[in-house]
């Protein structure tokens, strides 16, 4: 990633950078952390890309024919899903995917047929849900302004309460936590923390309510830099400040961290 940090430029680089740094760290809680979130996710880079973005024009032609079809809409949302998965790339170093700009499209793509799907049904799937909550945040991570990453992330967490309304439990709740914190919204992440801790055995709860207090403070953190981005903007200017990184998602992101 090249971009110019000369300058009053340099620190609104390095701010954004922060930000996006506190999106990439949730993201690994969420793939490596304590509750297995990641199993419950599931990871789709193993898939065959062809196989993938086939499935997904075959869904589409059929679609032309039942553009209202909740089960079509649904099926190609998981395909796209895929067939990004299948598209990225791997760190040499994490063994984790990294964000292509052509993974980043099927991701896109795989919103849009959920937003599709929404406008459809009355009671969303909630397997589908976690899933997209997931693919929101990845793209929080990669996003190429911070108004985008705010969107990303409210997204996340507004997509992942249908999760946790339908299947309430340790897994579900802790994920709704995170996604609320780094909304900004602590009283719902702290509704959210102290749900999952009932849920969960008593040898846990303290535990569970101990990492999710550092992503409250995460949160937190996030919180006070966008503040300290936003107040940069005013005395620069917001020509100045336009996505200072040209689009981070042209760049090696790290879906999937």
């Amino acid at each position: 990633m090249l971009f110019d940090i000369r300058g009053r430029r340099k620190h609104v680089v390095r701010v954004v950078y922060a930000i996006l740094a506190l999106l990439m760290g949730a993201s690994l809680f969420l793939v490596v952390g304590p509750f297995n979130l990641g199993n419950l996710i599931g990871n789709s880079g193993t898939a065959n890309t062809k196989f993938e973005q086939e499935r997904a024009e075959r869904i589409e032609k059929k679609l032309v024919r039942e553009p209202n079809s909740e089960t079509l809409l649904l099926a190609l949302a998981r395909a796209r899903i895929a067939s990004g998965g299948a598209l990225a790339e791997t760190n040499p170093e994490t063994g984790q995917p990294l964000a292509t700009a052509e993974s980043i499209a099927e991701y896109d793509r795989a919103i849009e047929a959920w937003n599709r799907y929404l406008k459809q049904a009355k009671s969303p799937n909630p397997s589908a849900a976690l899933v997209i909550a997931k693919t929101y945040f990845q793209l929080a991570e990669i996003s190429g302004s911070l108004e985008e990453a705010e969107t990303n992330v409210e997204k996340a967490a507004a997509t992942q309460r249908i999760v946790a309304e339908a299947r309430p439990n340790v897994g579900s709740l802790t994920t709704l936590a995170i996604y609320e914190y780094f909304a900004n919204d602590f009283a719902a992440g702290d509704k959210a923390t102290q749900q999952a801790a009932a849920k969960a055995p008593k040898a846990e709860a303290k535990e569970i309510k101990k990492q999710l207090a550092e992503y409250r403070a995460r949160g937190k953190a996030f919180e006070t830099q966008k503040k300290e981005f936003a107040q940069q903007e005013q005395k620069q200017g917001k020509e100045a400040l336009k996505n200072p990184f040209g689009g981070l998602g042209s760049s090696t992101g790290t879906l999937g961290q």
